[in-house]
């Protein structure tokens, strides 16, 4: 793949971009970077880009994208009141590393969500891409959990899903919905460095 090809693929994308999917795209891009931040305002602008989110993937027969947007939206509510709300004698929810058990509850969401959704989207849908949108939304289903709970391994997640979503919006035609996820992608590296370096601050505090 390259340069030209990307540029070309970008263009195609304006070209073919609706203000709704321009909208949700800055909104997701926005949220991305108040999270790198640790910033509480991850939460309404990524409620804003997921409902948004939740059409748009109906409308591309996206089924367990849309879930996973309409997953977002609740969980950003959780994180929200989970972020504004820390322990007594702490005056912010400090970003911490998941333990053997945060890792096994992380493991069984990921399986169970993934043998669930790929079961329905297979048989119940009209999806032509069932196992694909079944792995990102299942992987992003722990990401977004993980965020709430404010844990570094959020950010790998995030890169997984990201890096998976990238060829998958491409081929049903959301160009620049892709071209977002590459951005994300980018972004969540940058976002997994500065959450480690504050878990090690706080750790070391």
């Amino acid at each position: 793949m390259d340069f030209q090809f990307l540029l070309d693929g970008f263009a195609e994308g304006l070209q073919a971009m609706t203000w709704l999917e321009a909208i949700a795209v800055f909104f997701g891009i926005a949220s991305v970077f108040y999270s790198m931040r640790e910033h509480i305002w991850v939460y309404p602008t990524g409620i804003v880009s997921t409902l948004i989110y939740v059409w748009i993937c109906l409308e591309y027969k996206l089924y367990a994208d849309m879930g996973i947007n309409a997953y977002y939206f609740s969980m950003s509510i959780y994180g929200w009141y989970v972020w504004t709300h820390p322990k007594e004698n702490q005056s912010v929810l400090p970003v911490t590393w998941l333990k053997p058990k945060g890792w096994l509850i992380a493991g069984l969401i990921f399986l169970a969500s993934y043998g669930i959704l790929s079961f329905v989207l297979s048989n119940f849908t009209d999806s032509d891409v069932p196992y694909w949108d079944s792995f990102t939304t299942s992987s992003a289903f722990v990401g977004m959990w993980l965020m709430a709970k404010k844990k570094v391994e959020n950010w790998i997640m995030w890169i997984i899903t990201d890096l998976v979503s990238v060829p998958l919006y491409f081929y049903k035609g959301l160009i620049l919905t892709s071209f977002q996820f590459l951005f994300f992608t980018i972004l969540a590296i940058l976002g997994l460095l500065a959450w480690i370096k504050s878990a090690r601050n706080y750790a070391q505090a």
